[in-house]
């Protein structure tokens, strides 16, 4: 399941306000990727901004890895900022989701912290 909201800021200003938003909720901005440079760069262009800022809360991503080292593979936590039209877009897949994905009921109250952390750190860029 994806978590979707839509603003009128810009690409540029949500991105900004995700890694501050972050960052002020413990998580670290791993890295932000400028998806439409990137492909533009390759020759491949798309005609919309889209950025994706890489984001994880390192307490979480410890707990959950301890107990089962493949939930690397949806980790960190990626968050989509692109133009849709005269809105920008903020999209998610569920760390609710996610955790589902491999088994592990343990894990699901992290998971449930995670996502609503995220929640928060979106609502308050858009």
């Amino acid at each position: 399941m994806l978590i979707n909201y839509e603003t009128t800021r810009s690409v540029q200003e949500v991105r900004q306000k995700i890694e501050e938003e972050a960052k002020a909720r413990g998580f670290g901005v791993l890295a932000t990727h400028e998806v439409t440079n990137i492909l533009q760069n390759k020759g491949t262009p798309i005609d919309y901004q889209s950025v994706i800022v890489e984001i994880c809360q390192p307490s979480s991503a410890q707990r959950v890895l301890s107990k089962n080292p493949y939930i690397a593979t949806a980790l960190p936590c990626r968050v989509a900022v692109f133009q849709s039209g005269d809105k920008t877009v903020v999209s998610t897949i569920a760390p609710t989701e996610m955790i589902s994905m491999f088994n592990e009921p343990g894990l699901e109250d992290v998971a449930q912290k995670v996502e609503s952390l995220i929640k928060e750190i979106i609502e308050k860029s858009l």
